[in-house]
């Protein structure tokens, strides 16, 4: 019998002084003011950080080097809604673009209170990497999405750029 075994979906929630379409873009469009440089996967610094607005679109870095690191693929693309990316990341902290190695990161955004949006993420199907990769990336991100959700949550306080 072969069986996979399902590892636990990171969730994690916040709630932002924000509409929902005002967090979703600070999400996507204003990565690159709340993403830490120091989280890349490229063989050079980050320089900037980027999620192309459309279904397919990539989730990449550009680095100091000139070279580009892609971190994802955008899987669905509902402004002020939802957004689905691919984590094409292995547990060793490279890039692996293979599909039936990826896990994937689901962001909702859901009016609290006037002015106010929940955010919920869902980082999962960490049981594509195999059992033990697997669980040392869920355990990973689940201590990592915590500070950079934090990041958002204080870029997104900031309101529209003028």
């Amino acid at each position: 019998m072969n069986r996979t075994i399902r590892i636990a979906p990171v969730r994690k929630s916040v709630v932002v002084q924000a509409t929902p379409a005002q967090a979703f873009e600070v999400f996507t469009s204003r990565i690159d003011r709340w993403w830490p440089k120091s989280h890349g996967i490229g063989t050079a610094p980050v320089r900037e950080s980027i999620i192309e607005p459309f279904v397919g679109g990539r989730w990449y870095a550009k680095c100091e080097d000139g070279t580009e690191a892609v971190v994802g693929h955008v899987l669905i693309w509902q402004p002020g809604e939802r957004v689905v990316v691919s984590w094409e990341i292995n547990a060793e902290w490279k890039p692996d673009p293979r599909p039936s190695f990826t896990s994937e990161v689901d962001v909702r955004f859901t009016a609290d209170t006037p002015g106010r949006t929940r955010v919920e993420l869902e980082h999962r199907n960490f049981e594509r990497m195999g059992p033990a990769a697997g669980e040392k990336m869920s355990g990973e991100v689940n201590n990592g999405w915590p500070m950079l959700l934090e990041l958002f949550v204080s870029e997104a306080s900031k309101g529209t750029p003028a």
